[in-house]
């Protein structure tokens, strides 16, 4: 099953992906695998035309318009490289995927380390079109490569007493210089969590790739979280841990600043960030030109099909 989010009022037709704009990059993708021309992913189980033999389903062509490929890996915020948005492109090269392993502890009944051969075996994979919304008032449409975050948790057995499910990123000061800053606010390794029942929401899912191609590093290669209807700071990249617990888990962003990011991190345009309105929001790219393409805020991001889960939460409070 192919997830595509619906289309926004906001956007105009004049910006809307043509279809045949869309497919003609399908089968230009199609083509350059098959002729081997794709760059192989990182890790040692995730060869050259790995997504082909999993089972790869690409969505079809969304309504949205789709962010350029460039800027969505040029502009990034993954702080063990730098705060600059530029930096994580610059200097995310230095960083070794190959071999990865993902520690898996906690309320589980198949606790271990785990190969990403082993983690990732029999996975089919499929092309989701979403939107990212970050913190900082921008967005972008990517259309990700990945499958249900349930699928993966529930392959460890997780016992009937856990509530939670936690995250850790790679911490490797010598290839990741953000984490070696004596001015950063962030105690590293990155830290994030979800509720259980919100990591098994089918929206939920574990990214290995985007456009057609495996995860760039400065994207969170080789493995990602990626949560649609929250902001991009509960998107962990790179991870190298999951723990399952009976209580909520402390998480970096909310250590750091917690009257600015809430646990939840659920996108509630009516919530005003200290330093910042969350009503609007910048769709890249844009420019001067185009008035910046600001359109309004929605409420969890759009994807109302989630509101369920946070029935009777006032979420002003729980954001």
């Amino acid at each position: 099953m192919s997830f595509v989010i619906k289309p926004p009022v906001d956007i105009n037709p004049s910006e809307i992906t043509p279809e045949h704009v869309y497919q003609t990059r399908r089968r230009f993708m199609q083509s350059v695998s098959a002729a081997g021309l794709v760059s192989s992913v990182p890790a040692a189980a995730l060869h050259r035309g790995w997504m082909d033999s999993k089972g790869f389903t690409p969505a079809p062509p969304s309504e949205d318009a789709i962010t350029p490929r460039g800027y969505a890996t040029s502009f990034n915020n993954f702080y063990e490289f730098g705060t600059d948005k530029n930096d994580p492109a610059e200097l995310a090269s230095r960083l070794t995927t190959e071999p990865w392993s993902v520690e898996v502890s906690g309320l589980v009944g198949k606790p271990g380390t785990y190969d990403i051969e082993d983690l990732l075996a029999g996975v089919d994979l499929e092309e989701r079109i979403y939107r990212l919304r970050c913190v900082e008032a921008w967005s972008m449409v990517i259309p990700w490569i990945g499958f249900p975050l349930k699928t993966l948790i529930q392959r460890f057995n997780p016992l009937g007493s856990a509530k939670y499910v936690a995250f850790t990123t790679l911490y490797r000061p010598e290839e990741m210089p953000g984490q070696r800053s004596y001015f950063s606010s962030i105690k590293y390794p990155y830290v994030e969590a979800l509720r259980l029942d919100e990591a098994f929401h089918p929206l939920a899912i574990m990214a290995v790739g985007m456009y057609g191609k495996v995860l760039p590093n400065q994207n969170g290669a080789p493995l990602r979280l990626v949560v649609p209807w929250k902001y991009g700071f509960k998107s962990i990249k790179s991870i190298v841990r999951i723990e399952l617990t009976s209580k909520q888990p402390p998480t970096t962003w909310n250590l750091a600043a917690s009257n600015e990011y809430g646990f939840y991190a659920n996108v509630n345009p009516t919530v005003q960030h200290p330093r910042w309105s969350q009503a609007s929001e910048r769709r890249l790219p844009s420019s001067l030109f185009n008035g910046n393409r600001k359109i309004p805020t929605r409420m969890y991001n759009g994807y109302e099909e989630v509101a369920s889960l946070y029935t009777g939460m006032n979420l002003r409070l729980n954001y």
